[in-house]
């Protein structure tokens, strides 16, 4: 099961909503950070983050509508590792992480930076003039998530912060995770479980010399496997019960699996998907919504734009094309 949650906090709402809750005797209280909540910085004018939960690591997209210069500590998941990347700017001076609020962040700007923070380690945002930001940080506890993934190789304690770099994998990942963030498809627990996976694999683990391409899957684990999401199907799968079922880490068992497949695990189940809504599309008389939901899509507008980018046609012209 998973959790996502979006809010939005403007500055115009702040006196109303704080006299209401003293009218009321209570204290703000939210899931998601609302300490801060009617808090905002110094020309921060408007506030908005979705969160989302995979494999035990937090992803919190946020965006900032700001007036001009800001300096405030950043307060996301402060006790967590925490890795961030930087992806929409507007305005006439870059923003930069701090590790003290009047120390300059020594690293030059370049694009699609990002910053790796140890746990308990402060941080603050400063720009002399941004009039947005968007931005994606991943926060997790790095002992329990190289134990989760089981990775074992690894470079050693990760507490050296790095407060601006550049790395491409790193931030296409990250990216690709705070897409997913409100995609309630079910698709998409395997598809964030890889992705988290594919991070800490570059996180923690050493680079290996490359012998030749990877093992796949041996034929009882294939089956297993196949057998299992064919069971669930359609409902989320997690990659952890999937590499379970396998003895084998996360991160091993995604290569095995694509190495055996051609596909990842989570391509492998849309497109099971796709094939069980063939088979309903073609033998029964069921609507397209009807399909839709028995094969786990929100509703027929979402599974029509699925099926016509795999299949290259709509459901309704698939079905017409066959039974003519």
């Amino acid at each position: 099961m998973h959790e996502f949650r979006t809010y939005r906090i403007e500055k115009k709402m702040q006196r109303c909503a704080t006299n209401k809750m003293r009218l009321e005797g209570r204290v703000a209280s939210d899931p998601i950070r609302m300490s801060n909540a009617f808090e905002l910085p110094e020309n921060v004018a408007m506030r908005t983050t979705s969160s989302r939960c995979w494999n035990g690591v937090n992803v919190d997209l946020h965006e900032h509508t700001c007036t001009g210069r800001f300096l405030f500590q950043i307060d996301s998941r402060e006790e967590s590792t925490r890795l961030s990347a930087h992806f929409e700017e507007v305005g006439r001076d870059h923003a930069e992480p701090r590790s003290a609020p009047n120390t300059p962040n020594p690293n030059a700007y370049k694009p699609r930076w990002l910053y790796f923070a140890p746990a308990k380690m402060q941080l603050w945002g400063y720009s002399a003039d941004t009039r947005y930001i968007k931005c994606a940080t991943i926060s997790f506890d790095s002992n329990i998530l190289q134990e989760r993934l089981g990775i074992s190789e690894s470079l050693g304690p990760i507490d050296v912060p790095r407060l601006r770099f550049s790395d491409d994998r790193l931030w296409t990942l990250i990216r690709l995770l705070a897409d997913a963030i409100n995609d309630s498809d079910p698709t998409t627990q395997l598809y964030g479980d890889s992705l988290t996976a594919a991070i800490a694999a570059k996180l923690f683990e050493r680079p290996k010399e490359n012998k030749g391409s990877a093992c796949g899957l041996s034929a009882i684990q294939l089956k297993d496997a196949m057998s299992y999401l064919e069971a669930k199907m359609p409902a989320r799968v997690e990659l952890a019960t999937l590499a379970q079922l396998a003895g084998l880490s996360q991160s091993h068992y995604s290569r095995a699996f694509k190495a055996s497949t051609g596909l990842a695990p989570y391509q492998w189940q849309l497109q099971a998907r796709v094939e069980r809504a063939k088979n309903l599309l073609l033998n029964t008389s069921h609507c397209l919504e009807d399909v839709a939901v028995a094969t786990g899509f929100v509703d027929a507008v979402h599974f029509g734009r699925t099926f016509r980018k795999m299949i290259g046609a709509t459901p309704a012209a698939w079905r017409m094309e066959r039974r003519t």
